[in-house]
Parts: C-alpha cells; sequence; structure tokens
C-alpha cells in the first residue's frame, strides 16, 4: 500500500499530467479534495504560467462571502433525517420507556445512523459499504437493547460508553466511503469533527439564549410552557443540532475555515501551560492516583481530552508545514501528555496488581496502552517534522492509520467484554 507522501507525489504528477485534461483535473479534485488542494499549492509556482493553472488557483483561493444553502433536494434530505433523529430521541415518551434504561444506551443511535445517511447521499457510496454500515447500526441496536439490565454491572456501563465510540467509527466508514484505506480521507473526518464540535456550540448557544428569550415571553404573560417546548420543541432542537451543524459545515466551509485553525493556535499553548500547572499542582497537593480512584478517573478523562486537542491541532496545522512554533508547541504537549498517560498507565498496573483484573481496570489499562502507543508515535514524528518539513505527512499517518486500531478496542469492550465477565 502506498505511504501517504507517495500519494501526495503521485497527486502532484496526476495534476501536471492532466493540465490540459479539465475532466480528469475535476475528478481527481472531487475525488480527494484536501490531498489535491495541498499538492497543487505545492506545484503551483511551477505551472503558474499555464492558464488552466491560473483559473484552478482562483478557484481554490476563492472565499464564498455569502452562506449557502445547498440545493432543495439537500434541505430535504437534512430535514427528513432531522425529523427522524428527534423521533428516536422521542422513543421513552411514544412507548412509556424509562428514560434511565433507554438513554444510556442508545443515545448514540438519535444522531450517528442519520449522519451516516446524510453522508452516504452526499458522497454516493457504494452500495456495499451503506450495507455494511446498516448491519453495523442495527446489530449494535439489537445488542446493546438486549443486554440485561442490571444497573450494578460494570460491562453495561463499559458497553454503553464504548458503544457510541464505535458507531462513531461507522459513521468515519460512511465518510470516507470508497476511500477507506486512503489516510488524507480519515484526516478530513476528524477535521470535519473539528468544525462540527465547532458549528454545533454555535447552534446550541444560539437555541439556548432563543430558548430563553421564549420562555421569558410566554411569563410575561402567564402562560407556562416549559414543559411543552422541552418535550415537544427543545428535544427535537437538541437532536437536529449536528445534523444542521454538519450540513452548514459541508455546504459553507468557510463558516469555520478559519475559526477551528485559531481555536488550534489558542488552545495548544493554553492547555501546554495548563497541563504543566496542573502536574505541578499535583505533585504540590500529594495527590496520588494509585490509590484514589476517582482521581484516576478524572486524570483519564483529562487525557481523552489532550488527546483530541491534539489530533485536532495537527489535522489543522498539516495544512502549514512552515509554522513551526505551533509545531514546536504540539510536540511540547505531546510530551507532557506522554508523561500523564504515563503516570494513568503505571496507577492502573499499580491497581491491577495490588487488587486484581476487574473488567473497568482491564478496559481502562487497554486504552492507556493504545494511547500511548499513538502518542509516542506522534511525539516522534513531530520531533522529526522539527528537524526535516516535510515529515508532517508521517504525523498525519500516525493518526490516520490508529483509528482502525481504536475501533477494534471499542468493539471488544462494547461486545466482548460483557460475555467475557459475565455480564457482571
Amino acid at each position: 500500500m502506498k505511504t501517504k507522501t507517495e500519494n501526495n507525489y503521485t497527486m502532484r504528477e496526476e495534476i501536471i499530467t492532466n493540465l490540459e485534461n479539465p475532466r480528469q483535473l475535476e475528478k481527481l479534485y472531487r475525488d480527494n479534495q484536501t490531498a489535491f488542494k495541498k499538492a497543487f499549492r505545492f506545484i503551483y509556482p511551477e505551472i503558474q504560467g499555464n492558464t488552466t493553472a491560473q483559473i484552478w488557483n482562483e478557484r481554490l483561493s476563492f472565499e464564498q462571502e455569502e452562506i449557502s444553502w445547498g440545493t432543495r433536494k439537500e434541505l430535504i434530505i437534512v430535514i427528513v433525517v432531522s425529523f427522524i433523529a428527534g423521533l428516536i430521541a422521542k422513543i421513552p415518551d411514544f412507548f412509556s420507556i424509562d428514560p434511565e434504561y433507554y438513554y444510556p444506551r442508545n443515545i448514540g443511535f438519535i444522531v450517528f445512523p442519520m449522519l451516516a445517511i446524510y453522508f452516504a447521499w452526499k458522497h454516493q457510496i457504494q452500495i456495499r459499504t451503506i450495507v455494511i454500515a446498516a448491519v453495523a447500526f442495527l446489530i449494535s441496536a439489537l445488542y446493546i437493547n438486549f443486554l440485561p439490565n442490571d444497573a450494578e454491572s460494570d460491562t453495561l456501563i463499559l458497553a454503553c460508553i464504548h458503544l457510541p465510540l464505535f458507531l462513531w467509527a461507522v459513521l468515519g466508514y460512511t465518510f470516507v466511503g470508497d476511500q477507506f484505506r486512503n489516510h488524507s480521507r480519515r484526516l478530513n473526518f476528524l477535521r470535519y469533527n473539528g468544525d462540527l464540535v465547532v458549528m454545533t456550540t454555535i447552534i446550541l448557544i444560539a437555541g439556548g439564549l432563543l430558548s430563553g428569550v421564549t420562555l421569558g415571553l410566554f411569563e410575561l404573560i402567564d402562560i407556562k410552557i416549559e414543559d411543552f417546548y422541552f418535550k415537544m420543541i427543545a428535544i427535537w432542537g437538541l437532536a437536529a443540532s449536528p445534523i444542521l451543524g454538519t450540513f452548514l459545515v459541508q455546504t459553507n466551509p468557510q463558516l469555520v475555515g478559519k475559526v477551528s485553525p485559531v481555536i488550534a493556535k489558542v488552545f495548544t499553548p493554553l492547555v501546554l501551560v495548563t497541563l504543566v500547572i496542573y502536574l505541578c499542582a499535583v505533585i504540590y497537593t500529594g495527590k496520588d492516583p494509585y490509590n484514589d480512584r476517582e482521581f484516576l478517573l478524572v486524570f483519564n478523562a483529562l487525557l481523552i481530552g489532550v488527546m483530541a486537542i491534539i489530533f485536532f491541532s495537527i489535522a489543522e496545522i498539516s495544512k502549514n508545514i512552515n509554522n513551526k512554533i505551533g509545531i514546536l508547541l504540539l510536540f511540547s504537549l505531546s510530551l507532557v501528555t506522554v508523561v500523564l498517560n504515563g503516570i494513568a498507565l503505571s496507577a492502573i498496573l499499580f491497581r491491577i496488581s495490588e487488587w486484581g483484573i476487574t473488567p473497568n481496570r482491564l478496559a481502562v489499562l487497554g486504552g492507556n496502552i493504545l494511547m500511548l502507543t499513538n502518542l509516542l508515535l506522534v511525539t516522534n514524528n513531530l520531533f522529526k517534522t522539527l528537524r526535516y518539513k516535510n515529515e508532517i505527512e508521517k504525523v498525519e499517518e500516525s493518526i490516520a492509520s490508529f483509528l482502525p486500531v481504536y475501533t477494534v478496542w471499542t468493539i471488544v469492550v462494547a461486545f466482548i467484554f460483557p460475555i467475557l465477565f459475565s455480564f457482571k
């Protein structure tokens, strides 16, 4: 299989070869827009005298000023899948199901299958990919809802936590479509998730303000609409917000195209400083992750959050390999995170050696080993990038190639752990 560097070189050659073949250039662009843009910008100084190259340069540099609402058909798709997402969220009300039973098991099915439907339609993926994704969603839904309802079961809780991660991976499989082995497409999926978080947060803030104003206005005329509003309107809005956010991100990339890099640039140094201070504070206060279970859980949650920031920042900074300060900050943040991961891993190994293996400890141990391995690869490649600028592609590869490994682990924890530990 070709490396990402080889793929980029091939893309550059393809562009140069097909400068007089508009149809093939358009096909190259539609097959992988990110790789095309990166390769084109790399070779443009060599071909800028060519009229076709000048036209493509203007096309790729053009920034749309007005918001696009897509085609009528796309709007209909978005409205339909948003409505279905709301219906799934309302199932406990329709069938008198205990919300405490329903939502922990099914929260992922409200959004991920609907987003998969949207991408399957938008990217026109093969029937085979659609069938595999549909079967994965169906089996997951049947499995999680037929697990024994034991509130004290650790494996049930682990399955409820890890199943949404598996559903997210199925969404990623649908997103990359027929280019599953293409690392650029996987990085595009990570970028999409970062942009979606930004856009959905904006939508939710706007929705919260609208809800506050609406409830306040009706309160002034002594009409109580809180129950009706939250049961019949707000829940549909919450379910639809990631779908609407996806639609806006896909049709208007310029909306968050400049926000995401700024967030990456601002949060990377802030998180780095915060982590260094936090580690010093942990040493000063004498907090012990080896014997304090709650502290270890918070420690691991912090680790996952920092990993997400690193991956998101790398996906953004890879667009500009000349940003040496940004790469240095990411390298430093990765080093500190390796230390954090090492502490967490040693703590869980200590707890296993002292009190034995439990589903929770084994799940945390596996997750920490995977994250540490991935972090070491990323850190090593970031160090190489500081020395040789063209190594940023290897950093991307170390992230993209590891995503299926995380997926396998979520499958093990969600589907195998309950059976392995007799649903305890």
